[in-house]
């Protein structure tokens, strides 16, 4: 992966990708604010548009409240438990339940116990 400019990733040439072929690195801010827990992701495919990422989240690990100007983020939990508190509202994620960051929109996320979630940001925009 490269990085054509700072918040920017550049397209992946691969059109398939194993899993078990990608590897993980600690998520230690969002944002440019710092996690006292770090989580892990694995950047698991970015195209022009968007990009798609695997996030493994510590129980017990809070994020920081943080907001996207430049991008919005569809979310789906795969396994273990969140509470998601996004503008005014609060939800308890469960394995399949799905979500929505709009873009300018403060939210943060509470991990009850170890999860794991996929995430979608249009356009391919690097937070971390």
């Amino acid at each position: 992966m490269s990085i054509a400019e700072p918040r920017i990733l550049s397209p992946m040439k691969e059109m398939f990708r194993r899993d078990e072929d990608i590897e993980s690195f600690p998520l230690t801010n969002v944002e440019g604010t710092n996690f006292t827990t770090p989580s892990r992701i694995k950047i698991l495919m970015v195209t022009e548009d968007m990009h798609c990422i695997k996030v493994f989240r510590v129980g017990g690990t809070v994020d920081p409240v943080h907001q996207h100007d430049d991008h919005s983020t569809i979310m789906c939990l795969l396994s273990g438990k969140l509470i998601l508190h996004i503008g005014d509202e609060t939800f308890t994620a469960e394995p399949g339940d799905v979500w929505y960051h709009p873009q300018g929109v403060p939210h943060y996320t509470e991990t009850l116990v170890d999860s794991v979630q996929i995430e979608v940001k249009a356009p391919a925009c690097k937070t971390w």
